[in-house]
């Protein structure tokens, strides 16, 4: 072919053969070159792209540049390497902590694979079990007493997996590896929590039933001594059977209360399980605002929506917060409002009231704590109950903007 590219120049012919042979060797000679220098640079790639494939980010090539389209490859594989080892040291760091933080929590952390086997458990959750980490790996949850763990609730309270004394708070959830779905269990002894909350509520419980019981017991003491002097005298006076019948009835009045805050004790003690049916919301709030006669209270319809629950139980829950609203809004002639809405997986109800509004709520929920004069101090305790039992929540709270109180009742859906 080189000598179809050579000019006319009048040499002769065997002289043109052999230019055109040196001219076709070259051409040969730089082809070749040029081949066997664009397979070593691909042959270096390669290799750098095998030791990323073996996460091995410490291989990088030179001749990394801008001004030219195979150097500005290598110059982004090169970052790409520096990015992945950065990666790799953040996730080993990462790693590390994460072992120490689990090794260091006295909370007992499981992870079980799909097929319900042990594939970590930290130094917790040997304690726990009372074996050695290498004597659990594997162990299916039945082995290891903790199937009933993978069913059920997944956030409740239940007895140690190893026997023993004591609670513990159990939190399940789910995560992915390599694609399979695998169980977390979290168990956290929560005994001496317990414990402390258990005795600050009986020391609540002594206090306010102290408090009670003087105020009854200290009159009908000093009555009951005043009387005795009375009887004790040689000349009684003339009005001394009003006397005797006047502390009598102070003494009748006084036992009488005592007997009511007694009941109202055993009604917060012996509230049976609720019995669930579907409950029409709209339904329960308007049948319990008919109940208050002494103002009208605006019941403001939500979406329609049917709930599981013991009505009767709930009835008498809504009914304590209606009639604690009327009686904060009926000295200022305000009103009060009942709605309720759709947040999630629960049903938000409210009451609200133009009252005065709540000067401290540290003490609202104490059993027999009431601010309000002949008030028995059950009635906020019994609502909580009540809607805990259902697995709900309560709260009240002053308007950020304006005088009264909202009371919330939150029900799962």
């Amino acid at each position: 072919m080189a000598l179809f590219l050579l000019p006319s120049t009048g040499l002769a012919p065997p002289l043109v053969w052999a230019v055109g042979t040196l001219l076709a060797g070259f051409w040969l000679l730089a082809a070749a070159a040029l081949r066997h220098a664009a397979a070593f640079r691909l042959r270096t790639l390669s290799n750098l792209m095998a030791a990323l494939r073996e996460q091995d980010f410490s291989f990088r090539v030179r001749g990394g540049r801008r001004d030219d389209a195979f150097g500005e490859l290598v110059l982004e594989l090169n970052l790409l390497a520096q990015s992945l080892r950065d990666a790799r040291y953040g996730e080993a760091e990462a790693t590390a902590l994460l072992a120490k933080v689990m090794g260091e929590i006295d909370v007992a952390v499981l992870a079980f694979d799909p097929q319900h086997r042990l594939a970590l458990a930290n130094p917790a959750a040997s304690r726990l079990l009372g074996r050695q980490a290498g004597e659990l790996a594997g162990r299916t949850a039945e082995e290891l007493g903790l199937a009933a763990c993978l069913e059920g609730p997944a956030a409740r309270t239940i007895t140690p997996p190893a026997g023993g004394g004591g609670r513990w708070e159990l939190r399940r959830g789910v995560f992915r590896q390599q694609g399979l779905q695998h169980h977390l269990l979290v168990l956290s002894d929560v005994s001496r929590a317990l414990r402390a909350e258990e005795l600050a509520a009986w020391q609540r419980l002594i206090r306010v039933l102290s408090h009670e019981l003087n105020n009854s017991l200290t009159p009908i003491k000093s009555i009951a001594g005043s009387l005795d002097d009375l009887l004790g005298r040689q000349d009684l006076p003339a009005d001394w059977r009003d006397d005797l019948q006047s502390g009598l009835r102070v003494i009748a009045s006084r036992a009488e209360a005592l007997n009511r805050l007694m009941g109202a004790y055993a009604t917060l003690a012996r509230l049976p399980k609720p019995t669930l049916a579907p409950l029409d919301v709209e339904t329960w709030v308007r049948r319990v605002a008919s109940l208050e006669r002494r103002l009208t209270v605006d019941v403001m319809p939500g979406p329609a929506t049917t709930i599981h629950a013991d009505g009767d139980q709930l009835d008498q829950a809504l009914i304590n917060l209606v009639r604690n609203a009327a009686d904060a809004a009926l000295p200022g002639g305000g009103r009060v409002e009942v709605s309720w809405r759709h947040d999630g997986h629960e049903l938000v109800l409210w009451v609200d009231d133009d009252g005065p509004g709540l000067a401290s709520t540290a003490n609202i929920f104490v059993p027999f704590f009431t601010t309000k004069p002949g008030g028995s101090g059950v009635g906020l305790a019994l609502v909580r109950q009540v809607v805990e039992a259902h697995g709900g929540s309560v709260a009240l709270h002053n308007h950020p903007r304006h005088p009264g109180c909202r009371a919330f009742i939150r029900l799962p859906l």
